[in-house]
């Protein structure tokens, strides 16, 4: 029946609308109950879907945000098309019995303050559940794994409630390692889970001389339910395909309309910087949500004229990973596939005493360690160090004409 149907879209029109005006016929007959139409929760669910992306078009990429010009509507929805990706990536299917990771973001799926030289990946977890964790370093500088709490429906998660970086569990000679997550504690290669635990993050930073994500990177990681039901898992039904469905809508508006507008936001933490071209001093962050807790963060935004420069000062700390990287307004990292848009240890040429000196501009000054704004006014820079041993020198920042910049 297969070819004959086949046959009849491809070369006759009239057989098709008669078989679907048919269909309709009988579903419209299928869903009478008593007299009342009722609507299918998978129809339902794609309703409220479409109806948070409409409205995420009109305030998320309005006014409500401060979002007014023709640059900024077009990357606000852009910002919302990569949620999205995400939402029907990593959360539809989403099942913590028999889990499976999902890379986060990638050069074409960005939100959240990507990273030009690391690999995200998330898996669905339960905090009753029982999970093993294999994988290897693959010349990573830096891996580790977080739990993220309250975060089991697609939405945004509440905290970091637990993490293991590479100190902290064993490493073969070939760089492969095998981690237990939940269940009775270990004395080593363990990782708790509170009760509320919703999704696991893993991270893998390198410092290359390109960037990392960007690149064909395979990273064999695994995880299975130690635990795992009898069977196989139910066909998909309406009831689950609505949940799966529902699952990205909360994801899409957790990460839009339901998150914090510029105005009237709550005080950001001291390692967010409220003054134009400064830097605060580097902190960690404590548990706030999708945040690595052994890290240092400073986030500064430049702002300059069209003839100005941001040259930034400072000293690579003694750590296992550093960078800085440019992001546009939305936490999307500018285009590091095809410009220098951030700068690791490898990437940066230091001066004679051992200090940095960046040039955040417009154009390339024709001197090392250029940032490229993309022609951007403004924007957001932000550094990370992570496992950082001693004091982390300030940043050091000076507005300067462009002309002058190689002078």
């Amino acid at each position: 029946t297969g070819i004959a149907s086949s046959s009849l879209v491809g070369y006759g029109g009239s057989p098709r609308r008669h078989s679907t005006a048919n269909q309709r016929e009988a579903g419209q007959a299928s869903l009478e109950v008593q007299g009342e139409k009722q609507m299918s929760e998978t129809r339902a669910a794609w309703a409220e879907l479409l109806e948070v992306l409409a409205e995420a078009g009109e305030r998320f990429a309005g006014k409500e945000w401060m979002v007014v010009d023709d640059r900024d509507v077009a990357e606000a929805h852009r910002t919302i098309a990569h949620i999205l990706q995400s939402g029907l990536v990593s959360h539809a299917e989403f099942d913590p019995e028999r889990p499976v990771w999902r890379r986060i973001v990638t050069p074409t799926r960005k939100f959240s303050g990507d990273n030009a030289d690391a690999i995200y990946f998330e898996a669905p977890i339960r905090g009753d559940r029982t999970y093993r964790i294999t994988g290897n370093l693959t010349q990573a500088v830096y891996t580790a794994f977080t739990v993220e709490a309250g975060a089991n429906d697609g939405s945004y998660p509440d905290r970091t409630d637990g993490m293991l970086n590479d100190t902290q569990f064993d490493v073969a000679t070939d760089g492969s390692y095998e981690i237990i997550l939940g269940g009775e504690p270990q004395d080593r290669n363990w990782l708790g889970l509170s009760a509320d635990a919703g999704r696991l993050t893993s991270r893998h930073y390198f410092e290359w001389a390109s960037s990392a994500a960007g690149a064909d990177v395979h990273l064999p990681l695994t995880i299975a339910n130690l635990d795992p039901p009898d069977g196989p898992p139910p066909p998909w039904d309406d009831d689950l395909v609505a949940a799966a469905i529902r699952r990205v809508t909360n994801h899409v508006r957790s990460k839009t309309i339901d998150g914090p507008q510029r105005a009237g936001r709550a005080a950001p933490p001291d390692w967010v910087g409220q003054i134009p071209n400064e830097f605060p001093v580097p902190q960690e962050p404590g548990d706030i949500a999708l945040s690595a807790a052994d890290a240092h963060y400073s986030l500064g935004r430049w702002l300059l004229g069209p003839d100005e420069a941001l040259v930034i000062t400072g000293r690579w700390p003694k750590c296992r990973f550093a960078s800085v990287c440019a992001w546009n307004r939305f936490q999307q990292t500018l285009d590091y596939v095809n410009r220098p848009v951030s700068r690791n240890r490898v990437t940066t040429t230091l001066e004679a005493d051992g200090s940095f000196r960046m040039v955040v501009a417009h154009a390339d000054p024709g001197i090392p360690n250029w940032i490229d704004t993309e022609g951007r006014a403004s924007g957001t820079l932000f550094f990370r160090f992570f496992l950082a041993e001693g004091d982390i020198d300030p940043l050091g920042t000076e507005v300067v004409p462009f002309a002058e910049i190689g002078t």
